[in-house]
C-alpha cells in the first residue's frame, strides 16, 4: 500500500496540515521515448494542470464536505462516510468528537484506513499538537500545525506502519 498524500481540517474548514508522498515512478533507464514530468505512475501523462497545494487542499474538502453530507441525507445521522475509490486513488476520512477531519489519499488496493486514521489522531496529534501548550487552540486563517515532532513521528507512522504493507 503506498500513501499519497495526508489532510487535516480544522472545524472551521481550513485546511491546517498538508503532507504529500510522491509515488516513485519505475521508469526503465534505456528508454529512449521522453518522459513528462506530469507522469507520476509512468503512464500517458495528463492532461491537467498541476494543482497547487491550497487549491488541492480546498478541493479535497469540498469533495468530502459533499460527499459527507449526501451520505447523511440518503442514510441518516447514523451512516457515516468512511471513504471512496477512484480510478487512480482512495481517499479515507476520518472525523473526530471536535470536527477535526482526516483524509488520506492512498492507492486503490488498500483497505480500510479508518483505524490507522484514528491511530494518527489520538497517538500523534492529540499527543503533539492538542496537548502541547504552545500550540493555538485556534488555527486562525488557516495557520496550521507547526510542530516538529508531529510532523516526524507522522512521516515515521506512515512509512514504517503504513507504507511497509506492501
Amino acid at each position: 500500500m503506498v500513501v499519497y498524500s495526508f489532510y487535516i481540517f480544522d472545524r472551521h474548514a481550513d485546511c491546517i496540515y498538508k503532507r504529500r508522498w510522491l509515488p516513485t515512478a519505475s521508469i526503465p533507464s534505456n528508454s529512449s521515448r521522453p518522459v513528462s514530468e506530469a507522469t507520476t505512475d509512468g503512464n500517458v501523462a495528463r492532461s491537467r494542470k498541476a494543482l497547487s497545494a491550497e487549491d488541492d487542499a480546498k478541493l479535497i474538502f469540498g469533495t468530502v464536505f459533499s460527499l459527507r453530507n449526501m451520505v447523511r441525507k440518503l442514510g441518516g445521522e447514523d451512516d457515516t462516510f468512511l471513504s471512496y475509490r477512484t480510478s487512480q486513488y482512495k481517499l479515507h476520512y476520518y472525523e473526530t468528537p471536535t470536527n477535526a477531519k482526516f483524509v488520506m489519499l492512498t492507492d486503490t488496493k488498500s483497505g480500510s484506513m479508518r483505524i490507522a486514521l484514528h491511530q494518527i489522531y489520538v497517538s500523534i496529534y492529540v499527543e503533539y499538537v492538542v496537548k502541547n501548550p504552545l500550540s493555538p487552540v485556534e488555527h486562525p486563517g488557516g495557520l496550521g500545525v507547526n510542530n516538529e515532532l508531529f510532523e516526524i513521528t507522522l512521516e515515521q507512522f506512515v512509512d514504517r506502519v503504513l507504507n511497509a504493507t506492501s
